[in-house]
């Protein structure tokens, strides 16, 4: 896959201004080896990814008090992934553990929506996709804890609570920024316009969604997008957000087709664990 252009993101100063162009997905043709062990690094990787993203706002967050709750967000999701990984890595026998799969699988092999892997960008761009991501996770995290997979079944059972709060703190602070100053409602509806494009991808169903359904793991997948579209539209009407209409929309990470974002991403995180490979701590 060719490298995507992505227009100027602004940092903590700059407006985001320009999409990337990502090229959508041909249809998955390869067999599934394993659909568990596959659900199972989707959801995972989301939340690994995600949670390397926000971590990186320690140190830099717009007051002391964000600091500390993006932090806490970062921990909860990594938390969310570690759990997800191992059963992962234990559904797929080949003697992987949470931290293998996290820090030498390359990009490829990664399963995360293209979503979670964008730039942090300003906080607002930060805020909008924390909001789009965490308003799916608690809805799939509801139908999870319900699901006929014992284990599953509990880590959405754990992860629903966190998630909850995730939602009130990034819904809060997009109204806060959306309905706020001029320049902060421009910069909010700038990164809504770049992220939607990445949001179908959450709610599309697949092979491996069939094939995980008869291990008593079904996802309503309709329901869920309903919801979640009456969710983010009381949320984008009190912040005074206009909902985007005409993004293309663009999907492939879930069968390993990702930005050089998570390329870069994945570099640094991974660093010290293959320069020192079989280390203990």
């Amino acid at each position: 896959m060719s490298h995507e252009e992505q227009g100027p993101v602004g940092g903590r100063s700059g407006v985001v201004n320009k999409a990337p162009d990502y090229p959508i997905a041909a249809p998955r043709t390869a067999p599934i080896a394993n659909p568990l062990a596959e659900y199972l690094l989707r959801l995972g990787d989301d939340r690994l990814v995600l949670g390397h993203r926000v971590s990186e706002w320690c140190g830099h967050g717009p007051i002391l008090e964000e600091d500390i709750a993006m932090s806490n967000i970062a921990l909860d999701l990594i938390g969310h992934a570690q759990s997800l990984l191992a059963l992962a890595g234990e559904v797929e026998g080949q003697g992987r553990t949470e931290d293998a799969l996290a820090y030498f699988r390359d990009g490829t092999a990664y399963r995360n929506a293209l979503l979670v892997e964008q730039p942090n960008g300003d906080f607002a761009m930060t805020m909008v996709r924390q909001f789009l991501f965490d308003a799916y996770s608690v809805l799939l995290w509801d139908q999870l804890a319900k699901c006929g997979h014992e284990q599953l079944a509990a880590i959405a059972a754990k992860s629903l609570k966190e998630d909850t709060y995730h939602l009130r703190h990034s819904s809060e602070w997009v109204v806060r920024l959306g309905d706020g100053t001029e320049e902060s409602h421009a910069r909010t509806q700038a990164a809504l316009d770049v992220l939607w494009r990445f949001t179908d991808e959450l709610f599309v169903p697949d092979a491996v969604d069939e094939a995980v359904a008869s291990l008593g793991i079904v996802v309503d997948h309709g329901a869920l997008r309903a919801l979640w579209d009456t969710m983010v539209d009381d949320v984008l009407q009190r912040a005074t957000l206009a909902r985007p209409t005409s993004a293309a929309m663009r999907r492939g990470g879930r069968r390993g087709l990702h930005s050089e974002h998570l390329g870069h991403l994945l570099a640094t995180m991974q660093s010290v664990a293959r320069a020192h490979p079989g280390a203990t701590w």
